[in-house]
Order: C-alpha cells, then structure tokens, then sequence
C-alpha cells in the first residue's frame, strides 16, 4: 500500500486552514506503520484519524459509532503516535 508523506498532511492542514496541534512527522509514520497492518489507503486512515471519517472497506462505524475495528485502529494509532513522538522528542 501507498504510504502517506509528510507533504500531504502539511497540505491537508494548510488546505483546510487547520493549525495541528499534534506533531506531523509522528503522525505520518504511525499512519504508516498502522497501514502496513491494515492494508488499506493510508489517506483514508489519515482522515479516520482527522475527520472520523468512515472507512466503508473495513467497517469502522456502525450506526455512526466506532465498531471494534474503528476503535481498533484509532487507539492502534494513538499507541504509536506516542511511541513517535515520545522517541522523537529524547
């Protein structure tokens, strides 16, 4: 699967006049790191993460709440964003 650069979630912010709050570089890899797992397009787990869009191919929402696997992949990700940044920020 295609991963996802860091150019991409800088313009996503810059697109949408968001100021992150979170560091960017830690978040493109754990969107890395978690879509070699999932084996889906990482922008769709970038905007599950960002959005809490739907990822219909991996049926992260039920009634418009996070099913198993939305919560899953969400608190997957939040565990490496940490890993990341924490290791980033030595």
């Amino acid at each position: 699967m295609k991963s996802i650069t860091l150019k991409t979630v800088q313009n996503y912010f810059i697109d949408n006049d968001m100021l992150p709050r979170h560091n960017l570089t830690a978040i493109r890899q754990a969107i890395n790191k978690l879509n070699k797992e999932a084996k889906i397009d990482s922008y769709e787990l970038f905007l599950l993460i960002v959005e809490n869009k739907e990822i219909q191919a991996l049926h992260t929402h039920s009634y418009g709440f996070h099913t198993a696997n939305g919560r899953y992949l969400i608190n997957t990700f939040t565990n490496y964003y940490n890993d990341y940044f924490f290791n980033i920020n030595k």
